[in-house]
């Protein structure tokens, strides 16, 4: 249970702290239900005129949404690191990928040190439920599956490493990523080779984050990002060479039928002009 009896000081108030607590952290998620009023009331022992009051002033705070006849949730307190007018500029130029890569690379080493220092049995439970998945998915090659369940355990990582400010930061870039911005993740998977290197290397995180070694995490961490700047660069790269390809077929075969019309014009009888 996330939510807790309040012992003392039953006020507005003492909920409000107690979910703020709960959002920061990361324990509940944007667009997560909240129990309905009379069943959140009675987990935290209020009355329920007090904790409309705090539901009230969180929602002011920007920190819950009501939806007429669906119940309260958690806002998108995330948003992105970027403005929406800073992703299209990235969706038009892609050199800026490189950039996020490189970002990636320093903040996933971080991320997996302090995992591996600190993540606790829960933590752990969460990652090996994820890490069991993403195998299961590979094994029945479901694409989709298993591009969503690596974005699910580079978050569980994240918040496995214990800092609010880098959950939230991480929170919001894979937004980035699972929205297709930087790159598109089933082309990834698609890459010859790809989801077998990807799950080698999801492992070495896995298992150094298990084992508590920092340093192997760390390591983990790096490689992989190395490993999909190398594959996005190649799906670019070939995706260019496909394109010039296509169109010197296309202009080949406009070509043969131009030649084609010329040869049979120059084939068909001149016509005799009668002599006066």
């Amino acid at each position: 249970m996330i939510f807790r009896k309040i012992q003392h000081n039953r006020t507005a108030d003492a909920v409000v702290d107690q979910v703020e607590e709960l959002i920061l952290q990361g324990v509940l998620r944007p667009g997560e239900r909240l129990p309905s009023e009379r069943e959140l009331a009675k987990k935290v022992d209020v009355s329920r005129p007090i904790l409309r009051n705090a539901l009230k002033t969180l929602e002011e705070r920007g920190l819950l949404a009501t939806r007429h006849g669906g119940g309260t949730y958690v806002a998108d307190v995330i948003g992105t690191v970027f403005s929406e007018a800073v992703v299209e500029l990235v969706r038009r130029h892609p050199p800026a990928i490189a950039d996020y890569l490189e970002y990636r690379r320093e903040i996933e080493r971080t991320t997996a040190r302090f995992a591996a220092n600190r993540a606790t049995e829960a933590d752990r439970e969460i990652i090996r439920d994820l890490f069991e998945a993403m195998e299961k998915a590979h094994e029945q090659e479901d694409f989709a599956e298993e591009a969503e369940l690596d974005v699910e355990f580079h978050q569980a990582i994240g918040e496995s490493a214990h800092n609010i400010v880098l959950l939230h930061t991480l929170r919001s870039c894979y937004r980035l990523l699972a929205d297709g911005v930087f790159y598109n993740r089933a082309q990834l998977y698609r890459y010859p080779g790809s989801r077998e290197r990807l799950l080698e290397q999801h492992r070495a995180i896995y298992d150094a984050v298990m084992r508590a070694d920092a340093q192997a995490a760390a390591d983990a961490a790096v490689a992989h990002i190395d490993y999909v700047e190398q594959v996005v660069h190649e799906v670019a790269r070939t995706g260019t060479w496909n394109h010039v390809s296509e169109m010197r077929l296309e202009q080949r075969i406009d070509q043969k039928q131009e030649d084609s019309k010329r040869r049979r014009t120059a084939r068909r009888p001149t016509e005799e002009v009668p002599t006066p």
